[in-house]
């Protein structure tokens, strides 16, 4: 018989919200939901040292959150010898540059092949506060995504990235080409996103039972239809910068969920209509680039800034649109 076993996991900003029983399904996928309930009520899971049996109680970001039971063996999380675009590292943490296509963590569907499977192989020693499909990941990025990420090696680590996540003391710069012109050459989204009614696998601009989602930017360059444009998280919500510009009405080019794959030819004179269509052409996912993060290191103590360089689908895109002047 397995002897009871406690995981600790740190509920990550943007899940603040999520049903317990929902949010723990998630970080402990081998259980049934039925268990996890069974589970809560019977006094085995805490959040912030006290027992909690209620279902329907909603995580917020930073809480400390133990399970307590004894589980059937769980799948095997295997390092894998996959290339990593290491930027930075040291004895507390990695910052990465994540290549497109490349999924963070284990998942249905996605349970090798994954950074977590590379890091593995790289380095054994991950703060194990993400539990074992998630040793060290902090934060993430979309699948099709480029950038950067800083995954913890220890959970004093992990720990203070996570709180400084919370508090919003990270800074995550990222670089877009979008459809149409912003309103404004620098301005400020704000609405809150919760899950789609229509799609449950999709994000939405909600009225009701959202959560605050603020997104910042500002325009870098301008070649009809298309815009470049740089943008700032106010906060860390799940395609939050998808999601905010979709409903600004001009969604990622390339974006496949999010209305960026059809060009929007309208009343577009030939040539405009041409070159989106060809720099559609040149990239098969969301022109969505992570390139800059900023934290302060807790083992160092110091702030630390990274810079990652546009991919070259990414870059071809500005090469085609910019290549007349």
């Amino acid at each position: 018989m397995n002897e009871p076993r406690i995981h600790t996991f740190i509920v990550d900003e943007e899940e603040s919200g999520e049903r317990l029983d929902s949010w723990l399904a998630g970080r402990v996928p081998e259980l049934s939901r039925s268990r996890i309930q069974k589970a809560l009520k019977g006094g085995e899971v805490l959040v912030g040292g006290l027992p909690v049996g209620k279902p329907s109680r909603k995580v917020r970001g930073g809480e400390a959150v133990e399970m307590r039971f004894s589980p059937p063996k769980p799948v095997e999380v295997l390092p894998e010898d996959i290339p990593l675009a290491i930027v930075y590292e040291d004895e507390g943490l990695l910052v990465v540059n994540k290549a497109a296509g490349m999924v963070v963590h284990p998942a249905p569907g996605n349970e090798t092949g994954t950074m977590v499977n590379a890091l593995l192989a790289h380095c054994g020693d991950l703060s194990g506060i993400g539990g074992y499909l998630r040793p060290g990941i902090v934060h993430r990025l979309d699948a099709q995504t480029t950038g950067l990420l800083v995954v913890a090696k220890s959970d004093e680590v992990h720990i203070s990235l996570s709180r400084q996540l919370m508090e919003r003391a990270v800074r995550r710069i990222y670089q877009a080409v979008v459809w149409g012109r912003m309103p404004a050459d620098e301005g400020k989204i704000d609405f809150p996103i919760g899950r789609s009614k229509s799609n449950r696998k999709k994000m939405a601009v909600v009225r009701e039972g959202g959560r605050e989602a603020v997104t910042y930017y500002s325009v870098l360059d301008t070649f009809s239809p298309l815009q470049y444009i740089k943008l700032k998280l106010g906060t860390g919500r799940t395609h939050q910068i998808r999601v905010h510009l979709t409903h600004a009405g001009h969604p990622v080019l390339g974006d496949p969920n999010y209305g960026g794959r059809k060009v929007r030819k309208g009343n577009l004179p030939k040539e405009e209509a041409d070159r989106a269509a060809k720099a559609l052409s040149l990239i098969d996912r969301q022109a969505l680039h992570a390139g800059e993060l900023s934290f302060f290191h807790p083992l160092l103590e110091k702030e630390m800034t990274f810079e990652a360089p546009l991919p070259d689908d990414f870059r071809a895109v500005l090469e085609l649109c910019t290549g007349d002047r």
